[in-house]
């Protein structure tokens, strides 16, 4: 055992294969008693010997365990637990109590001490193997603690997944729907992208993204209710301005803060499936995929929802063809760096790595559409990530609707 008699600020702490107990005991005669007895069984220690709390509290940072005294210059009974249960809630604690003071001991364990000790009443082995057991609950306590946060964690990104990333809602056999969603910055919980596809009554069908400024469960919670809004509203039938007026208002009542903006992009097919209208509030182009190559879908780009209160949502008429794809993204796929410089990948970048994907794909018949979309999303995002050279700082939400006319 190694020992080192502090005062605030002095010392280091011992080598990192040995345990590292401070004791707060202001009887220099017991502290000795504590000091000899775990000398004589060769423990595997590096004490620190303080007088005080007041003397304790700079030296917290490290320790393994603390030993005790309920009778200090500056606390008495059970008021010098509860203050190092305050300023050091990782360090487990074991009380040091004398004979006639036996039964705060046993108070001190139902309020939070790993263990107690009576002084007089205790040789080396037992007080080598409490302050080795304290140390060894207090880190099961805290695996237990840590697994019990991440099943919340998991639960609370599965109810978000479902709010964020919902199933669409598709009556027509001869669409299909493949996405992607990439948190960033090696994070598992979801940010605030979100994306839908609606059928509505009247046979138009309404493609949705959007991606709300900033990242954390805040933004996430508000992707969820103006991703709920919107669909709401499209399902109620209302013309696509009154849809989009609708889900700024609620982004203008549910945001906690007033700079908190959203983009959009929205693609409303016609029931003939050859042509559509695209909506664009601050968002990217989507993409349209076709057998003739890929190329922007262009549509006047309004300011993102929560800048202005807008209320005029142009839009664009947009031809897709007989057979397409439409590759609707936030920003996250494109931002990303290409190579060790400052260049970014663009669209015109996300245009090529869509190009040499579709050149290794085989392509696309009446049945098939959906998976190699699927795959053509899969082998671009792999490609973007490779090319940052990892993980991507931004979240990046995918969707890809696919229409096929010989589908059934």
């Amino acid at each position: 055992m190694e020992l080192q008699d502090e005062r605030p600020g002095g010392g280091a702490a011992g080598p990192p294969d040995r345990m590292l107990v401070l004791l707060v005991e202001d009887d220099d005669g017991d502290a000795l008693l504590v000091e000899e007895l775990l000398h004589d069984v060769s423990a595997d220690v590096t004490m620190r010997r303080v007088r005080s709390l007041g003397e304790a509290k700079p030296l917290l940072a490290g320790v393994t365990c603390a030993l005790l005294d309920l009778g200090l210059p500056d606390s008495d009974g059970l008021n010098g637990l509860r203050w190092l249960q305050e300023h050091a809630v990782a360090v487990p604690v074991v009380v040091l109590t004398g004979l006639a003071d036996e039964h705060l001991g046993a108070a001190a364990v139902r309020a939070g001490a790993q263990d107690y000790l009576v002084k007089g009443q205790v040789d080396g082995p037992l007080l080598h193997r409490v302050i080795r057991y304290a140390a060894e609950r207090q880190q099961a306590e805290e695996l237990k603690r840590q697994l019990n946060e991440a099943r919340i964690y998991a639960d609370e990104n599965a109810r978000l997944e479902r709010g964020l990333l919902p199933s669409p809602l598709l009556a027509d056999p001869r669409l299909t729907v493949a996405t992607r969603y990439w948190p960033g910055g090696q994070r598992m919980l979801l940010g605030g992208d979100f994306y839908d596809v609606v059928e509505a009554a009247d046979g138009w069908v309404h493609a949705l993204i959007g991606d709300v400024s900033g990242r954390g469960p805040d933004e996430a919670a508000l992707g969820v209710c103006l991703r709920v809004a919107w669909r709401t509203m499209v399902l109620a039938g209302r013309p696509v301005g009154e849809v989009l007026s609708a889900v700024q208002q609620v982004l203008g009542h549910e945001r906690q803060q007033d700079r908190t903006f959203t983009t959009l992009c929205m693609l409303s097919v016609a029931p003939g499936r050859t042509s559509g209208r695209l909506h664009l509030a601050g968002h990217p182009e989507p993409l349209l995929i076709t057998p003739g190559g890929v190329r922007e879908l262009k549509a006047p780009i309004c300011l993102p929802l929560g800048v202005t209160p807008a209320q005029d949502w142009p839009c664009s008429d947009v031809t897709l063809g007989d057979s397409w794809s439409v590759l609707l993204y936030t920003d996250g796929l494109i931002e990303g760096r290409v190579g060790e410089g400052p260049e970014r990948l663009g669209s015109e970048g996300l245009i090529s790595l869509i190009q040499a994907a579709l050149s290794s794909l085989p392509p696309a018949g009446p049945g098939d559409r959906q998976l190699r979309d699927q795959m053509l999303l899969g082998s671009v995002i792999d490609q973007v990530r490779e090319l940052n050279g990892g993980s991507l700082d931004d979240d990046l939400a995918a969707l890809v609707l696919g229409f096929s006319a010989g589908a059934s």
